[in-house]
C-alpha cells in the first residue's frame, strides 16, 4: 500500500488494474517444480504475540520469495505487516492507526469472494500490491540489534488496537494509506474509478517535515519521448497541465500533443508522485515530485506528525478517513469463520 518499488517485471502488466481496483490485484504466479501446484506450510506465529483470535480465523498469505502459501493467525498478521510498512521509531499512537489501517484492510480482503491476484488457496499477497509483510525471522535479520524494542513497540501497538477495524456504515473500509502526502491527500475518484465517500482530500502540512516530500529525477529527452510515447519540440517546452486534483496534483497534462492523466505520466516515468513539475535542461529534463505515494487515504508520515503533536489513534484515522466508526471486529469475523 505504499509507494511502489520494483517486484518483478510482469508485475508492471497490472499497475493499471492495481490504480483502478485498490483490493484486486493481477499477477502471474509460480508453480513448484514437482507437483505443479504451489505448496503450503503452517507459518510460525511471530513469538509471544499476546492475541485473543476468533477461533480458526486465519490469513493464508502467499509468500512470494518461497512461492508457498503460510497460514498465519490474523493478529500475528497484523504485527508482520505493521512492522514492515511503517518505521518502528515512529510514535506509538501513528503505529496504532497503522494497525488499525492493516487489520481493516485484511478483514475486508478477507470477505471478498474470489479476490484476483492471489493464487487458489491464498487470501493475499505479502508484497505492496496488497500490504507488505515479514515474519519474525525476517524482521529479526532485518532489524539486527535493534530487533527486541521495536518488536515490543510494535506489538504495544498491535495489541492496543486488538480486534479494532475502521467501518463505514458498519462494513469494513478500503483502508488504503501511503508515505508522504503533498500537504494534500487525494479524493479517491481523482486516482482510481470509484468514489468512496470516506476517502476524500484533507489537509496534511505535517508531510512537509518528510524526508521523502520533494524528490528529483534525471530523465533523458530520448527516454522520457519513449516512455510516454511522444516527440517533443525543439527548444525547452514540455508540456501544459491541464487539470489537477482536489490534492493539487496534477490531472491531465498534455505533452506534444497528447493528452495523458497525471497517473499516466507518474507510472510510466517511475515517479514517486502525481504533483510534479519540469524542466528541460539539453538532453535531460528534471522532474521534482513532492510527496511520495498515490495519496489516497492516510498519509503515514502526516499520521507521525499528528501523533508528535499529541493527537491519539483515533483521532488520526478519524481524520484521514472521513465519518468512519472504530468498532470490534468480532461480528465480522465470525461470519469469515461461519464460510469455513
Amino acid at each position: 500500500m505504499r509507494a511502489f518499488k520494483p517486484i518483478i517485471t510482469l508485475f508492471l502488466t497490472v499497475a493499471f488494474v492495481t490504480l483502478m481496483i485498490p483490493a484486486l490485484l493481477v499477477l502471474p504466479f509460480s508453480k513448484d517444480k514437482e507437483g505443479g501446484k504451489l505448496s503450503e506450510a503452517v507459518e510460525q506465529p511471530i513469538e509471544n504475540v499476546d492475541t485473543t483470535e476468533v477461533s480458526g480465523v486465519d490469513v493464508a498469505v502467499y509468500r512470494s520469495a518461497e512461492e508457498e502459501i503460510q497460514t498465519i493467525p490474523l493478529e500475528s498478521y497484523v504485527v508482520g505487516v505493521v512492522a514492515t510498512e511503517m518505521y518502528a521509531d515512529f510514535e506509538l499512537e501513528a503505529l496504532k492507526a497503522q494497525s488499525l489501517a492493516a487489520r481493516t484492510y485484511i478483514v475486508d480482503l478477507l470477505l471478498t469472494d474470489n479476490v484476483v491476484g492471489v493464487p487458489k488457496g491464498a487470501d493475499v499477497t505479502d508484497t505492496e500490491l496488497h500490504q507488505v509483510y515479514r515474519n519474525d525471522a525476517e524482521l529479526k535479520k532485518s532489524w539486527g540489534s535493534d530487533y527486541t524494542w521495536k518488536i515490543k513497540k510494535i506489538k504495544d501497538a498491535v495489541n492496543a488496537t486488538k480486534g479494532q477495524i475502521l467501518t463505514y456504515d458498519g462494513k469494513p473500509i478500503t483502508a488504503s494509506f501511503f508515505s508522504t502526502s503533498n500537504g494534500y491527500t487525494e479524493n479517491s475518484e481523482d486516482i482510481w474509478t470509484s468514489a468512496y465517500p470516506y476517502l476524500k482530500s484533507v489537509a496534511s502540512p505535517w508531510d512537509k517535515s518528510s524526508p521523502k516530500f520533494y524528490n528529483n529525477e534525471t530523465i533523458s529527452v530520448a527516454d522520457f519521448q519513449k516512455r510516454l510515447g511522444v516527440k517533443l519540440p525543439a527548444g525547452n517546452e514540455i508540456g501544459t497541465v491541464k487539470a489537477r486534483t482536489k490534492g493539487n496534483r496534477v490531472s491531465k497534462v498534455v505533452i506534444a500533443g497528447k493528452e495523458l492523466t497525471g497517473v499516466e505520466v507518474r507510472d510510466s516515468l517511475g515517479l514517486k508522485s502525481t504533483d510534479f513539475t519540469w524542466e528541460r535542461k539539453g538532453k535531460n529534463i528534471i522532474i521534482t515530485t513532492r510527496g511520495f505515494g498515490h495519496g489516497v487515504g492516510m498519509s503515514q508520515y502526516g499520521a507521525n506528525g499528528m501523533a508528535i503533536e499529541g493527537k491519539k489513534s483515533d483521532e488520526i484515522v478519524k481524520y484521514y478517513y472521513q465519518g468512519v466508526t472504530i468498532q470490534p471486529s468480532n461480528a465480522i469475523l465470525n461470519t469469515i469463520t461461519a464460510k469455513k
